[in-house]
């Protein structure tokens, strides 16, 4: 990440920080490859957001040292529901569900045009090989650190983020909570990744054999 924005003069880093894994890492993979003050990170709550999720993500700000922004999406999110009422009636329930993800974009990206920065885009390598990600949600942005990691490498890059901090004596970035809670994209109540796909670790498994060993569905 750092390679690329020297090469792209680009000095200024936004992330959308939702109090997850993903988006915890890529918070500290940008304040080191940018440095903590040419970063900012957004939270965008929604109705569904739980607290902890707040709390985790304002704690990872804090202990990165890079800025940090609220922007609670209630108020848009109500309007545009209420501006689809009709067409979101009989609809597949996702189409509800990426609404917002879809006004994070928005957000993120706006704030990103207004300080001359870029978007990192957070998703890691078993979610954009489900699709299960967001287009024009939270696929927007210009470079995405975790694109060829697993969910399960992720853990393991964040776990050596907070070893590293110790090691220095300093607060580690990522929080207890992070690295525990159940994955959730918080879209819908009591929403969990796995209430679509499999537990990381199986499906990690077989998306490692198919795509960098080229398994066969029956091999599979």
């Amino acid at each position: 990440l750092g390679d690329y924005c020297r090469k792209s003069g680009i000095e200024r880093l936004v992330i959308g920080m939702s109090g997850g894994l993903d988006s915890a890492v890529c918070a500290a993979i940008a304040a080191r490859a940018v440095g903590p003050k040419n970063v900012i990170g957004l939270s965008l709550p929604s109705r569904f957001s739980s607290d902890h999720s707040k709390s985790d993500a304002k704690a990872t700000a804090e202990a990165l040292g890079i800025e940090f922004q609220v922007h609670p999406i209630e108020d848009i999110h109500s309007a545009t529901e209420s501006q689809l009422a009709e067409a979101l009636q009989d609809g597949d329930p996702v189409a509800r569900e990426n609404i917002q993800a879809r006004l994070r974009g928005m957000i993120v990206m706006a704030v990103a045009n207004s300080r001359g920065a870029m978007t990192v885009t957070t998703g890691n390598k078993s979610e954009l090989a489900m699709g299960y990600c967001t287009l024009y949600g939270d696929m927007a942005g210009g470079y995405a650190p975790l694109g060829d990691l697993y969910k399960t490498e992720v853990y393991e890059v964040a776990r050596a983020i907070n070893s590293e901090a110790e090691r220095f004596g300093e607060a580690p970035p990522i929080t207890e909570s992070t690295l525990t809670k159940p994955p959730s994209a918080e879209l819908a109540p009591d929403q969990t990744d796995e209430d679509t796909l499999p537990p990381y670790k199986t499906l990690d498994e077989i998306l490692e054999a198919h795509i960098e060993a080229g398994a066969s569905k029956a091999e599979l």
